[in-house]
C-alpha cells in the first residue's frame, strides 16, 4: 500500500525532528527490552539441559524431582542442592539478572537496603529485592497501563465529541454542561476515595483513571467537528444521502485526527505520571508489584539508601523526557504551517 503524498511529508517533517526521532527509536527500544523482561530479569534460567533432555523453566513450571530432587513443589533454581543436581548431569542458561521483581536475597552482606553490587547492580529495596529488576518490570506496566489507558480513553472522548460537534443543538448543550460538571470535580481526591474503597488491581486502577482521563479530548474533537460540519463536501455527502455516520466517518474524522494525534503522547505521559503518584500514595497497584511509584516512595521513606530515590527519579525523567520529545515531533509533523522540507 502506497502512502499519501501527505503522509509522507508528514513522516519526513517527523525525521526533521531529530530530538523527537531518535527519542521514538530509544523508546521503542526500551520497550522491547522491558516486554522480553522474562528473558532479561528472572531468578529462573531461560533453559535447562538436564540428563539429556531440554527444559524451559520460564514458561513451564518443573517440580524439583524432575531433577533428581525430592519433592513434588516448583523447583527453586536459585537453591545450591537444586544447582548441584542439574551440574551433574547437564546445564543452565541464566538471563544476565538473576532476580525477578519479587526475588528477595537472602544473601546480602548487609541489612536491606543494600548498595549496588556485581550482583544487584542498582542495590536492593527494603525488602531486599532487586531494584534494577523491579524498574525493568515496573517501566514494562507503566508503558502497558499508560498505553491502554490512552487509547480507551481517546476512543471515548472522540466519540463524545464528534457527536457534540456534529449534531449540536441540544445535545452539544447538554453535554456540555455535564463535561463542565464532571471536570471541575477534584479528580485527585475522588480517585483516592475510590482506590480506598476498591481492592486495587491494574484493570480496576484503569477504570478509575478512565472516569476523567477520557474528557481531554472531548473539547478538541468538538471543535473541528463544529468546524467541519458546515464544509461544502460534507453537505453534498448528506444531499447525497450518505448516511451520517459514514460521513463522521470518512469526512469529517480525519480533520479532527490532526489534532488528536497532536495530543495522544503527552496524555500517555499524563496516565503514566497518574499511576506512579497513586503508586506513591499507596493506593495504587497491589503490594509486591513492580512500581516506579513505589520506588520513589521507599527511596522517601529509606534517605540512608539515596540509590533507590536516584534510580526512580532517573527511570521517570528519562521516560518522561521520551515521551514529550516524541510528543514534540508529532505535534511539528502534523502541523501545516512546519515548512521545513
Amino acid at each position: 500500500m502506497e502512502l499519501s503524498p501527505l503522509t509522507k511529508r508528514r513522516i519526513a517533517q517527523f525525521k526533521t525532528n531529530k530530538r523527537g526521532f531518535w527519542s521514538l527509536w530509544i523508546f521503542l527500544f526500551l520497550c522491547f527490552l522491558c516486554l522480553s523482561a522474562e528473558f532479561i530479569a528472572n531468578d529462573k534460567p531461560i533453559l535447562v539441559k538436564f540428563d539429556g533432555g531440554f527444559y524451559t523453566p520460564i514458561f513451564t513450571t518443573y517440580p524439583e524431582t524432575t531433577f533428581g530432587g525430592d519433592f513434588e513443589t516448583a523447583t527453586d533454581y536459585r537453591d545450591p542442592y537444586v544447582q548441584e543436581l542439574i551440574d551433574e548431569k547437564g546445564w543452565m542458561i541464566w538471563p544476565p539478572i538473576r532476580y525477578s521483581y519479587q526475588t528477595i536475597n537472602y544473601n546480602l552482606p548487609q541489612p536491606a537496603p543494600s548498595p549496588p553490587s556485581l550482583d544487584n547492580w542498582l542495590g536492593t529495596d527494603d525488602q531486599g529485592r532487586d531494584v534494577m529488576a523491579r524498574v525493568i518490570y515496573g517501566f514494562r506496566i507503566s508503558v502497558q497501563f499508560g498505553l491502554i489507558l490512552t487509547l480507551v480513553s481517546s476512543v471515548i472522548g472522540i466519540a463524545a465529541g464528534a457527536f457534540q460537534g456534529y449534531y449540536g443543538g441540544w445535545l452539544d448543550l447538554v453535554m456540555q454542561r455535564v463535561i463542565e460538571i464532571w471536570s471541575s470535580l477534584p479528580s485527585l481526591y475522588i480517585l483516592i476515595i475510590f482506590s480506598a474503597m476498591f481492592v486495587p488491581g491494574f484493570w480496576t486502577l484503569l477504570i478509575i483513571l478512565l472516569l476523567f482521563s477520557w474528557v481531554s479530548l472531548v473539547d478538541v474533537v468538538r471543535a473541528e467537528f463544529l468546524r467541519a460540519r458546515n464544509f461544502d463536501y460534507v453537505r453534498a455527502a448528506h444531499a447525497l444521502g450518505v448516511s451520517n455516520l459514514t460521513i463522521m466517518r470518512r469526512h469529517v474524522l480525519p480533520n479532527a485526527m490532526v489534532a488528536t494525534m497532536t495530543l495522544m503522547p503527552f496524555i500517555l505521559t499524563g496516565s503514566i505520571t497518574a499511576l506512579t503518584s497513586l503508586d506513591f500514595l499507596g493506593l495504587g497497584l497491589p503490594p509486591g508489584s513492580p512500581s516506579l511509584g513505589e520506588l520513589l516512595a521507599q527511596g522517601k521513606n529509606n534517605l540512608q539508601a539515596p540509590w533507590l530515590g536516584i534510580t526512580a527519579f532517573f527511570s521517570l525523567a528519562i521516560m518522561l523526557s521520551l515521551l514529550t520529545f516524541i510528543g514534540e515531533a508529532v505535534r511539528d509533523a502534523f502541523d501545516p504551517r512546519k515548512t521545513n522540507l
